[in-house]
């Protein structure tokens, strides 16, 4: 088993990696159930899962209660964070007690919520069963719902007690979900490390083709990078970890001029938020065109939209620039984006012109 560690001083918390890990969960968290039941939250298509975690905890004497959502992002809204944090307080959660998320972004982000304002704060573990949220979103403790405004708008860091990952559980995904993960993956390459982006040149067919040696290497290299970030900047002040949002704030407004649906994945809209962000580095002179393109025609290789037409989006710039203003991360009517001089050279810009943005989605949507 691999792990990782967060290091947070007292709040420091692993990151458990191995095939079959499911199926033994029970002797890994049984130490944390103080002798109480345990609930778990989680989704109608995570089913399978659910029952092998429920069995692994029988086994090892600890009980369990189930609290089952609909899935898709949906999910991810007041009137589903009233119904958990309902059910929690039903079931007599603790502060001590620890809160099991099982599934995807839209349970840990949900989930990591609810935890982070029932009583005021109780413990809960990440067990994330899409590759996406393998390698980013069960990691960071950024928690959070969705509002008619906007993505991620409602929320609150909030750590993890311990994250476990079972690549195994990907092989019930859908390709097209297990690719939308791997645009989190081959992002960390981006950021700033080019051996790993050439790795991913060189390994993304045998990853998303199921082979067990690339998904724990990609996985265990990404929680690692993440964990780094995360240990030197947890609540993003000094700009370090909202390198972590490359090709967020394009994808974002793409999400939402797609509804937030299943219409566009999260990670199909990083993919192509990560190519706008290297064509737009382009535009603005501090990035080779032959680094944005190589960094496009990966992510076409891949099977992941590379731009607004691939990514099924066809709507005035002046829209997508309106989405992007209801982003996080605004101070003073600025905007940050990130952006890139080149492959693995990400970096934190404070001046650009929204403006200039709508030009340039404009000459992308020709």
């Amino acid at each position: 088993m691999k792990t990782v560690t967060v290091s947070l001083g007292d709040r420091s918390y692993p990151i458990h990696i191995e095939a079959g890990l499911l199926a033994r969960a029970g002797e890994i968290l049984a130490p944390l159930s103080r002798g109480r039941a345990m609930a778990i939250v989680t989704d109608e298509n995570v089913r399978p899962h659910l029952a092998m975690l429920q069995a692994s905890l029988a086994d090892a004497g600890v009980a369990s209660e189930a609290i089952i959502l609909p899935p898709g992002e949906k999910t991810k809204s007041w009137a589903m964070l009233e119904r958990v944090c309902d059910r929690l307080l039903e079931l007599g959660v603790e502060r001590s007690d620890h809160v099991i998320a099982l599934g995807g972004g839209v349970i840990g982000d949900l989930v990591g919520f609810a935890c982070s304002i029932v009583k005021r704060g109780c413990r809960f573990v990440q067990i994330p069963t899409t590759l996406l949220a393998q390698v980013d979103s069960s990691v960071g403790g950024k928690t959070a719902i969705n509002t008619s405004a906007g993505k991620n708008l409602i929320g609150a860091f909030h750590q993890p007690a311990m994250v476990l990952i079972d690549p195994a559980v990907l092989d019930s995904l859908p390709a097209r979900q297990v690719r939308a993960g791997y645009a989190e993956i081959v992002k960390y390459g981006l950021i700033d490390d080019f051996a790993f982006f050439e790795w991913c040149e060189a390994n993304a067919p045998a990853l998303l083709a199921g082979d067990a040696e690339a998904r724990v290497h990609a996985i265990a290299h990404s929680v690692a990078a993440k964990a780094r970030i995360v240990a030197a900047d947890e609540h993003e002040t000094n700009g370090i970890r909202a390198l972590l949002n490359l090709g967020h704030t394009f994808g974002h407004a793409l999400e939402a001029e797609a509804g937030f649906s299943d219409r566009l994945l999260h990670g199909e809209g990083v993919a192509a938020g990560c190519a706008l962000a290297f064509r737009y580095s382009v535009r603005k002179g501090i990035c080779e065109g032959q680094d944005a393109e190589r960094v496009a025609a990966h992510l076409r290789a891949v099977g992941l939209p590379d731009g607004l037409a691939a990514a099924g989006i066809d709507a005035p710039s002046a829209t997508l620039v309106e989405h992007m203003k209801h982003d996080k991360k605004m101070a003073a009517g600025t905007l940050p984006f990130l952006l890139a001089r080149g492959i693995g050279r990400t970096y934190l810009d404070k001046t650009v012109d929204l403006t200039d943005v709508a030009a340039f989605l404009d000459t992308e949507a020709r």
